[in-house]
């Protein structure tokens, strides 16, 4: 996303004459709103149909139904340990893939000009502040709760055998999906409020 974003820019910026601030632009972008949200969408698709199919494929197979008959909480081993694990993963992840975003921002840099390795950080660096890093990285763990706690309530609401994991599966990412706007758009209001722009 940082060498397409780059990319795309480039070209307008250098009409306005402003080609120079290109990194602290792309960065200030990358860290407040694309790596949060993109990261969040993918972790969507990817851990919240898993945790779907999964906890779908368990109820439809009488799995929790035998661990609440031998004693045993299922919701504390099958739904509180993958919301936690979501909910504290994806920050990690988020900044794993703003910092592999911002190199592919450099690389687009560096197509059409050359720009030094040291001189593109610190244009970035320069211009981020915490009021850019802290709200997107608390928005993280909301991202990774809503996918997890989605995902374990549609499979655990699980029913119509085979069929009816595969929708679990695809109604969590769905549903996580735009759950991760409406969060993003929640957090950019407060943000606002509390004059973190």
């Amino acid at each position: 996303m940082g060498l397409v974003l780059t990319m795309q820019l480039r070209p307008s910026m250098v009409d306005y004459g402003v080609e120079s601030q290109l990194p602290a632009i792309v960065g200030i972008a990358i860290v407040r709103e694309i790596g949060p949200v993109i990261t969040a969408l993918i972790f969507a698709g990817k851990i919240g149909s898993s945790i779907g199919a999964e906890l779908g494929s368990m109820k439809v197979t009488e799995q929790i139904d035998a661990m609440e008959v031998s004693g045993t909480n299922p919701f504390k081993y099958l739904v509180v340990t993958r919301v936690l694990a979501a909910t504290f993963m994806l920050p990690v992840l988020g900044m794993l893939s703003d910092a592999i975003s911002l190199y592919g921002a450099y690389l687009g840099v560096n197509i059409r000009g050359i720009t030094s390795f040291n001189l593109f950080w610190a244009q970035v660096f320069d211009n981020l502040s915490f009021s850019d890093v802290i709200p997107a990285f608390v928005k993280s763990y909301f991202f990774g709760f809503a996918v997890g706690i989605i995902g374990c309530y549609k499979g655990y609401n699980s029913s119509k055998g085979t069929e009816g994991v595969g929708r679990s599966a695809n109604s969590a990412v769905v549903v996580s999906s735009v759950m991760i706007f409406v969060i993003d758009l929640l957090a950019v209001q407060v943000t606002d409020l509390l004059g973190l722009n």
